[in-house]
């Protein structure tokens, strides 16, 4: 690439060099970002709270008695134990939920971020604007309560604003999704339960089930990333034979009983024991409890 040197001069030729100086400048830019290609011109960025739509109601939810109350029966129920697909249980209501439980909050949210599936079909470039959306929030306590921790899980509300979808036993996903550092994006494979982080166009894994995901690689590029996540799901996604075959979201295994038996649906890929909301009930669905790293 040529590039003129710009000189002082006077009078109309100075204007005229002016001009040609600036031009020059800006088909340099040009060629630069044409060089280092979009996924450098526009770097991974984990949203923050500014760049959340209806953040500020998800601070009020979080911070509401109805939230907390939640919060507290949860932490009153046992944790089931054995595998996915057990019966539900049912959450008894109480006046005063948290009576008794020693003092808690629970922390402002923060992105949970999650591969689309544009980016698993092969659909959508590998570029982190393409790759990665932001699906729900998650925040932890601030500490534990009867040696348990739980995260808030808060899904978007149709017409804007976030509400309460789960309570999850656990806070791995509240611990990795606050793990983003500046010019970082953190994102998930709920389907493996993986955590990556992604730093301009390179996926680096978080847990071990991210550097499984990764063939025990200590990094790949976000086009090598795309390529194992396409073989691993391209032909598992909503609509497909798979899909159609019983299995959730073309992902995972999900007995059509267990749907039946569930006043309301649990978020996909969940760790943990998950409360739910539908209609003012709630209810505890035996889940596997994910490990960390």
């Amino acid at each position: 690439m040529r590039v003129t040197s710009c000189t002082r001069t006077s009078g109309k030729q100075a204007g005229s060099r002016f001009s040609r100086c600036s031009i020059v400048i800006a088909l340099s830019a040009s060629a630069l970002l044409s060089v280092l290609g979009p996924a450098h011109a526009a770097p991974a960025k984990d949203p923050l709270p500014a760049d959340i739509p209806g953040y500020q109601a998800a601070l009020d939810a979080v911070k509401s008695t109805a939230v907390r109350n939640a919060v507290c029966r949860f932490l009153n129920t046992p944790v089931p134990t054995g595998g996915a697909g057990g019966p539900v249980q049912t959450i008894p209501e109480t006046a005063e939920p948290c009576q008794g439980l020693p003092a808690f909050t629970i922390k402002d949210p923060v992105a949970l971020n999650e591969i689309t599936p544009g980016f698993v079909a092969g659909t959508a470039q590998p570029l982190p604007t393409e790759a990665v959306k932001l699906t729900y929030l998650v925040s932890s306590l601030s500490a534990t309560v009867n040696d348990r921790n739980a995260t808030v899980v808060l899904a978007p509300t149709q017409g804007g604003g976030w509400h309460l979808a789960a309570v999850r036993d656990g806070d791995s996903d509240a611990t990795y999704a606050g793990k983003a550092t500046v010019g970082t994006l953190v994102f998930t494979e709920p389907q493996i339960r993986g955590w990556y982080q992604l730093r301009l166009n390179t996926v680096e894994p978080l847990n071990d089930q991210a550097r499984q995901g990764l063939g025990g690689q200590a990094s790949v590029s976000l086009s090598d990333y795309q390529k194992l996540v396409k073989a691993r799901y391209a032909d598992k996604l909503p609509g497909s034979e798979y899909d159609t075959k019983g299995y959730s979201s073309g992902y995972s295994p999900q007995h059509k009983a267990d749907d039946s038996s569930s006043p309301a649906p649990l978020i996909a890929g969940g760790s943990g024991a998950a409360l739910a909301l539908a209609g003012g009930a709630l209810a505890l669905r035996r889940r596997r409890r994910a490990s960390t790293a």
